[in-house]
């Protein structure tokens, strides 16, 4: 089984900051990509960043120059640096992880529970 478990969410002010973690455990060969999405109510969920194996990394242009997306391989874990939080990046933080699970030959996508992240004016 394969398990993502996100932290660090929570209530902060604009201009504030935070930072989420997420941590992939369980039957893992390989992790590709990780990344973090985000859904706000009555909204599509949305890509905020996305980082390579190899470190390459991609932001919407919403958060570009405010987040900060980085991993450690050796823990099997991605963050995410926010800062100068704004309302509308209100919304529940989802860490995606493209994997090989031990055993199975191809790479899946899986998902964490999500964390709220939310932002007051």
């Amino acid at each position: 089984q394969v398990q993502l478990v996100e932290s660090g969410g929570g209530s902060v002010q604009a201009g504030g900051s935070l930072r989420l973690s997420c941590a992939a455990s369980g039957s893992i060969s390989r992790i590709n990509a990780m990344g973090w999405y985000r859904q706000a109510p009555g909204k599509q969920r949305e890509l905020v960043a996305r980082i390579s194996s190899g470190g390459s990394t991609n932001y919407a242009d919403s958060v570009k120059g405010r987040f900060t997306i980085s991993r450690d391989n050796a823990k099997n874990t991605v963050y995410l640096q926010m800062n100068s939080l704004k309302p509308e990046d209100t919304a529940v933080y989802y860490c995606n992880a493209n994997l090989r699970a031990v055993g199975v030959l191809w790479y899946n996508d899986y998902w964490g529970k999500g964390t709220l992240v939310t932002v007051s004016s």
